[in-house]
């Protein structure tokens, strides 16, 4: 295409003269004829020399159009028609045409023409692209969070895209970097925060029991005065709802809620810096485990089949299928069944809970980072909201999903879906 565009627009400019040579040519023959086409001998020599000399099909025509003579071969194309004009009349045509046949040897010249420009095209857009193609590369690799991926262009490839490629590098070492030491910062972070707080519950579990001997050996002592054990339990304080006992479960309560809290926060991380690690998990044991974790007695198992193995990282997804069961025990009036099912190369773990449902909406907000449904009793215990947020995003990092939906008879099924 572009050598045919270059010859036409040259063509055009008169670089290589054919339309003007062929106009001449016309002009020529024009007037070779006119000086003779009151000469039918004179004229039909003109029109076989022609023929004869340079192979073409001649047809003489009247000014109405007749033929009046044809000579050479039979015409194989479109005649090129030129009138005859004497004294400012036309008083004649002459019809031109060639006889050739092509033999297919005329047009592999230009078949190797065209290949060989094709090639040549070719082999330079592809110089060209090739730095462009390895740039877009390793920006989809940084956005994959593959981070190590680098760019590599040598200075003939050109110089202003190694200069890019070099900058690219540089900017995925500072991120790879800054990520490094954040997940170093963070695992200081959350070891130095669950240090106090487990010595936070073994001090509350110590003084609790302390509290408790303390209140055995007043009643021994009141009993032994003969005080009413009853009015002794009042007397120092510690009847339910009240006193050092019920304000130590209150602070233990607490203490294990800012637990939860770093633990979603930790596996939230871990997400976000990419750090999965993927092992084979039994997807029934992990449902075991979970019940077994949250206080959740093991008859609410469910399972579809035999053993179901998929891969996975087995801390998120034992997070993922806790946060489930947890958010039914405190928020949906308790668990009622947690099945563990297999299909299409996906596991699933549903969580039907006891509760009221969700009101029209809530479906898809419920899994929404700090969000919580004003409708529903948490049985005094607060949440930041973190808990389904998190199951979302594990399970999106597994090539999964979330799904939530009301149940027929009342109630919900709240579950995660993770690649096999």
């Amino acid at each position: 295409m572009t050598a045919a565009v270059v010859m036409a627009l040259a063509n055009r400019a008169g670089t290589f003269g054919w339309g003007s040579s062929f106009a001449r040519a016309r002009t020529f023959v024009g007037g070779q004829f006119a000086a003779v086409w009151t000469e039918p001998s004179r004229r039909d020599a003109l029109a076989t020399d022609l023929a004869r000399d340079l192979e073409l099909s001649v047809r003489l025509a009247d000014e109405r159009g007749e033929t009046v003579g044809s000579f050479g071969k039979a015409c194989n194309g479109s005649p090129v028609t030129t009138p005859i004009k004497h004294d400012g009349r036309v008083v004649g045509y002459v019809d031109l045409c060639d006889v050739h046949h092509h033999h297919p040897s005329f047009f592999l010249p230009i078949a190797v023409a065209i290949a060989m420009l094709w090639g040549a095209s070719g082999a330079i857009a592809h110089r060209l692209v090739r730095p462009l193609s390895e740039l877009a590369r390793v920006a989809q690799d940084i956005g994959r969070g593959q981070l190590a991926s680098r760019v590599r262009l040598s200075p003939r490839q050109g110089m202003e895209f190694m200069m890019v490629g070099n900058v690219m590098n540089e900017m995925a070492s500072r991120i790879e970097k800054q990520l490094a030491d954040q997940r170093a910062l963070l695992a200081t972070v959350s070891h130095e925060i669950r240090t106090p707080l487990s010595r936070m519950r073994l001090l509350i579990e110590f003084a609790r029991e302390k509290a408790a001997a303390n209140l055995a050996r007043l009643v021994e002592l009141e009993a032994a005065l003969g005080r009413d054990a009853a009015k002794v339990d009042a007397s120092a304080d510690v009847a339910p709802g009240k006193g050092p006992l019920h304000e130590m479960a209150q602070l233990e309560r607490e203490v294990t809620e800012i637990d939860a809290l770093v633990s979603d926060l930790l596996a939230s991380s871990r997400i976000d810096f990419t750090a999965l690690t993927r092992t084979d998990l039994d997807a029934i044991e992990v449902a075991k485990n979970a019940l077994e974790r949250t206080g959740i007695d093991a008859s609410r198992l469910d399972v579809s089949g035999g053993p179901i193995k998929f891969s996975g990282d087995a801390t998120l997804v034992a997070r993922a299928v806790s946060n489930l069961l947890e958010n039914a025990k405190r928020h949906a009036g308790g668990v009622e069944t947690l099945r563990v099912e297999a299909h299409a190369g996906m596991v699933a773990f549903i969580v039907e809970d006891s509760g009221p449902g969700f009101a029209p909406g809530d479906e898809n907000r419920v899994f929404e980072p700090f969000y919580k449904r004003p409708s529903v009793a948490s049985n005094g215990e607060e949440s930041v909201g973190l808990g389904l947020a998190l199951v979302k995003k594990i399970a999106e990092a597994h090539g999964g999903r979330v799904f939530a939906e009301n149940r027929v008879g009342g109630g919900a099924r709240v579950g995660v879906e993770l690649s096999r």
